[in-house]
């Protein structure tokens, strides 16, 4: 059976990403997986003591080291049951019904790898564990997920807001077309305001491009604008979401083109970084 699943973990995005994974759990009709992933790095099952040699009468100090390794990974275990029991009495609260809890241990990426044929949306804090007021940074992690997994990734703030409007960034490919298929079949956007969005010159050719992809999406019932833009992707799209107060944004992997190379390159990193709103990845 397909699910959202939520990846909970100690930031200060939990609460969001569990009300986020609720939300898009009550409008695609299915239902939630809350995931806690132990890091393997940061809480090895089994300290590996390999190459620790000529201690002598020292040795009792890699044993006490490998205790407290130990003691660490089962409180880390115990937070983690507590964290998904939390989670789940918060998607209980908001209508959720029907929802499982899993933890593993070892690497979120394989971890998730594992989950995807099970997936139908992984929502994800756009700010990791280790984040800070000062520092919130995107972890390797998270950009690892998103080159590796085929599901549609939504990664959301630390606050939640229920999305009433969106927009597609697109150009115009055919990989672009096929993620508005993917949009058109789900009913998440069902009856919202979208904005289709291309960056780069205004040619014929590209509102051709654009009225297509109005047609397709027009059976979600909501009112479709349209626009190109000149510029860089990520300013760009920033503007316009600015300009138009849209609350989420939806962009795919469309092979070699501008957005291909925004999705895969270092403006990925700056554009995490700086949302302050919902960005959905097609895969």
């Amino acid at each position: 059976m397909l699910r959202v699943v939520a990846c909970i973990d100690g930031s200060r995005a939990a609460p969001a990403v569990c009300d986020y994974a609720a939300w898009a759990g009550r409008h695609m009709g299915v239902p939630l997986m809350l995931l806690h992933v132990l890091d393997e790095e940061r809480y090895p099952v089994a300290p590996d003591l390999a190459g620790n040699i000529g201690l002598g009468s020292r040795e009792h100090l890699l044993e006490e080291l490998a205790d407290l390794d130990q003691q660490r990974s089962k409180l880390a275990l115990e937070q983690g049951h507590h964290l998904l029991e939390q989670a789940e009495r918060r998607v209980m609260d908001t209508g959720a019904t029907e929802v499982i809890k899993r933890q593993r241990h070892g690497d979120l990426t394989e971890s998730l790898l594992t989950l995807e044929s099970q997936t139908r949306l992984l929502v994800m804090g756009l700010h990791g564990e280790s984040s800070s007021d000062r520092d919130l940074h995107i972890g390797s992690q998270l950009e690892t997920a998103i080159r590796s997994l085929h599901r549609p990734i939504l990664l959301v703030p630390d606050e939640f807001t229920p999305p009433k409007s969106a927009m597609l960034a697109f150009d115009g490919s055919k990989t672009a077309f096929r993620s508005v298929e993917l949009l058109a079949g789900s009913p998440v956007l069902k009856g919202m305001p979208l904005h289709i969005v291309m960056i780069g010159p205004e040619t014929g050719d590209r509102w051709e491009q654009l009225k297509q992809a109005e047609v397709m999406l027009s059976e979600l019932g909501g009112e479709i604008t349209l626009a190109i833009r000149a510029g860089d992707v990520e300013p760009a799209l920033h503007r316009y979401q600015t300009e138009h107060d849209i609350d989420m944004l939806v962009m795919g992997a469309y092979g070699h083109s501008r957005i291909r190379q925004f999705l895969v390159g270092s403006t990925t990193t700056t554009m995490l970084k700086t949302a302050e709103k919902p960005l959905v990845i097609l895969r």
